[in-house]
């Protein structure tokens, strides 16, 4: 499907352009760099994986209903405009908000892509350089992923999303080297696992599930990363310089909950822009989801030292403050394990298969004349 058929909006011109300033720099310490780090980083090198022979792309997927998720989820379900739905109607909005979703997912991982390079360009430390190189390995098979379940299985793309282009924009454009890693590592990427992992354990479907989950566990690397990089440089800022990373987190985080509200999907079905940010807004289901959604982030931003006043105000005015106690690592350890047995029950069932087809091929071959 060619650019820009495949969109079920204009997308505008196909290449962004973010002006690029800070320095690119070399490290001529060619030591043994922090432990914790240069271990992230030999997990980063074990756990490479092909996108194309991990995951099975030979399941269907039914594109009126891609992610088999509650109709509840949806910001219309329970509306007039639900009702005078049709089901075939229903199942091209189902369509077109997991098509809304997994694209944000494959812009927001080619954001993640140029964050990397540009850690790698820009890192102090060595030992910083050799993990981001992995990660933007890991995430240029993010988007691979994405775009070919897109392409392949639901049929549609949406543009990026205007919160989230802001964010990135932002996030590329500073001259800090620490940037790239706070916009990206912690409230982007934060953001996307705490997404992912909604999906991943609400889905029926066994494509979608198995993509999120094998994401899911070079994300919770990456999350790390972000923690252990950011939590040692931040020690050594000043009071001033701490709150301009918390002003910088406090936008983010109000873009980045803009950016849920899914209103284009809406638009797409010729509802008004303003009713269709009020639909979101009520919807009881996106209410939760938004909230959940900061799980991860909130946690990590008060793990890395930033927690001012401000900031924390903000987080009350986001409704998600509580959140800064949630058990982090956990979380990520789960991830982590859940592909790991995503894994095991896939190659023993296809081990299984492969003995009962032996052993048919056996009994035939035995059968007499």
């Amino acid at each position: 499907m060619p650019f820009p058929e495949c969109y079920a909006q204009d997308p505008g011109d196909p290449l962004w352009t973010v002006p690029a300033t800070g320095a690119a720099r070399f490290s001529w310490a060619y030591d043994d760099g922090r432990d914790r780090l240069l271990a992230l980083y030999q997990k980063g090198k074990d756990k490479q994986w092909d996108a194309a022979e991990r995951i099975d792309w030979d399941l269907e997927v039914d594109p009126a209903d891609p992610l088999g998720a509650p109709d509840e989820a949806l910001a219309l379900h329970g509306t007039a405009y639900w009702d005078r739905m049709s089901e075939k109607d229903r199942g091209e909005l189902r369509q077109h908000f997991a098509a809304w979703q997994f694209s944000q997912f494959l812009h927001g991982e080619q954001g993640a892509m140029v964050c990397a390079a540009r850690i790698v360009e820009s890192a102090p430390d060595l030992d910083a350089k050799f993990y981001s190189a992995t990660q933007t390995m890991d995430e240029a098979r993010h988007a691979e992923v994405y775009g070919r379940f897109l392409k392949e299985k639901i049929g549609l793309l949406y543009p990026v999303n205007d919160d989230l282009r802001a964010l990135l924009g932002d996030t590329l454009s500073d001259a800090r080297w620490d940037l790239p890693y706070l916009g990206m590592q912690v409230l982007i990427e934060g953001l996307a696992l705490a997404a992912f992992g909604l999906l991943r354990d609400t889905t029926t479907k066994p494509l979608p599930r198995q993509i999120l989950t094998y994401v899911m566990q070079d994300e919770a690397r990456h999350v790390a990363f972000g923690r252990m990089a950011l939590r040692d440089h931040y020690r050594q800022l000043t009071d001033a310089e701490l709150r301009e990373r918390e002003e910088f987190v406090i936008e983010g985080c109000y873009l980045m909950r803009d950016r849920l509200r899914g209103t284009e999907v809406l638009e797409n079905f010729g509802i008004p822009h303003r009713e269709a940010a009020e639909l979101a807004e009520r919807s009881e289901f996106l209410r939760l989801f938004r909230k959940l959604l900061f799980s991860r982030i909130v946690p990590c931003v008060k793990d890395i030292g930033l927690w001012g006043a401000r900031l924390q105000r903000a987080y009350v005015d986001l409704g998600v403050l509580d959140l800064g106690d949630a058990g982090l690592d956990a979380l990520l350890s789960r991830d982590e394990e859940l592909a790991e047995r995503l894994d095991a029950e896939r190659f023993a069932a296809e081990e299984a298969a492969r003995a009962a087809e032996v052993a048919a091929t056996i009994a035939e071959g035995a059968r007499p004349d």
